[in-house]
């Protein structure tokens, strides 16, 4: 095989995609000393396609001056041998002429030549390896590679290539033709995947320190992508909700409405004979003391919204928004849900300054019901999709 060869091949402009992967497979088994001669079966193999279309794509070749087939046959025996193919790169290579073999549609050796002698052996006869398309009443249309093959055409193999080699710590200036070569003998998914685990590779690189970045001949000859753990993707950025904003109030809510009260500290003992009353005094003093202790992370929100600090949540908290509904400051609603926070001993809020307006869940005190399904993802009340 020669790199030369197949560089050459890539080169070539104006062909159709099938043809342009016989040309290369053809390339591919093109030896400098040798020459070049598979058999069709082998070239019908690597192209991934039927021996009617192989020898269809080899006519278009030689038609355009790229290729020319020559038969051969074994001196004692007179054998027919495999074709040997020649290449317009090829010191002496004179393209077949117009007129030159086109005789007889007959296959001589079965390996893509058409003779210009006798039209024996035909393909009618047992002998014959290849079907002659002329004669063929059901006749194979011309069959054009899996989706996937078509698209990794040796035209995109080198732009894929070349956007990895491009960027490739002291790679300019090389040579590349070994890499290119080892590169396109890939599956299309392990190409993929040695594309997509480039720069990750080179991260890893980077964080071990490590001074050599391996070549690329290297990198596809040993499969390093392989050993770069599989990326993770990366955690939402987060983003700070202002306080007493629609998100703020709905983590605020959401904190009081789906957590259960933290137990205070053992009390005095004077404060544990106020709380032990059975009376208005004893109620209050235990709402009181429950709203002081018992959301910490709710206090926490106030004491920052004091100082006009928000808090930090992640994207998908912003969802909470649609869930509120913003309530004028000291209004009727306000003092609603002062009434509920003092019934239900939840810390009620510091003071808004010159806020005009903070946020509580939609429809007052008595939507609180549906604001809690929401949270929770019940269908029913239509939260889900406000809350997600």
């Amino acid at each position: 095989m020669s790199h030369d060869a197949t560089g050459w091949a890539i080169k070539q402009r104006g062909l159709k995609p099938a043809t342009k992967i016989v040309l290369w497979q053809l390339c591919d088994r093109f030896h400098p000393d040798n020459g070049c001669f598979p058999s069709q079966e082998t070239l019908s193999s690597d192209c991934e396609m039927s021996r009617s279309s192989l020898n269809e794509h080899l006519d278009a070749l030689e038609s355009a001056g790229l290729i020319r087939r020559e038969q051969r046959r074994d001196g004692p025996t007179h054998r027919q041998k495999s074709t040997l193919y020649r290449f317009a790169f090829e010191d002496g290579f004179e393209a077949t002429k117009p007129a030159e073999n086109k005789e007889s549609p007959c296959p001589e050796s079965g390996h893509g030549a058409v003779s210009g002698k006798a039209s024996e052996p035909c393909p009618e006869n047992d002998e014959s390896r290849v079907r002659n398309l002329d004669t063929n009443l059901v006749r194979e249309p011309v069959k054009e590679p899996e989706r996937e093959a078509r698209e990794d055409t040796p035209k995109k193999i080198e732009e894929a290539f070349w956007r990895m080699v491009r960027v490739w710590p002291g790679q300019k200036g090389m040579p590349t033709a070994r890499a290119l070569k080892l590169f396109a003998a890939l599956s299309p998914q392990d190409r993929a995947e040695a594309e997509r685990m480039f720069p990750h590779w080179l991260a890893l690189l980077k964080a071990q320190k490590k001074d050599h970045v391996a070549a690329p001949s290297t990198y596809f000859e040993q499969r390093l992508w392989t050993d770069v753990p599989e990326p993770v993707e990366a955690k939402p950025a987060a983003m700070t909700a202002p306080p007493f904003g629609p998100v703020w109030g709905g983590v605020r809510m959401r904190e009081l409405v789906l957590k259960h009260a933290v137990a205070a500290p053992p009390p005095s003992a004077w404060m544990a004979t106020l709380l032990a009353q059975d009376d208005a005094a004893g109620r209050q003093a235990r709402l009181t003391r429950q709203a002081k202790h018992g959301w910490p992370a709710v206090n926490r929100m106030h004491e920052f919204a004091e100082s006009r600090r928000g808090i930090t949540v992640t994207p998908d908290l912003e969802a909470l928004a649609a869930l509120m509904e913003p309530v004028p400051v000291r209004g009727d609603l306000w003092q609603l849900w002062l009434s509920e926070h003092e019934k239900r001993g939840w810390p009620w809020l510091p003071d808004p300054g010159q806020m005009p307006v903070v946020y509580f869940p939609a429809g007052g005190p008595a939507g609180l019901e549906v604001f809690e399904q929401a949270l929770r993802g019940n269908h029913d009340a239509g939260g889900r999709e406000a809350a997600e």
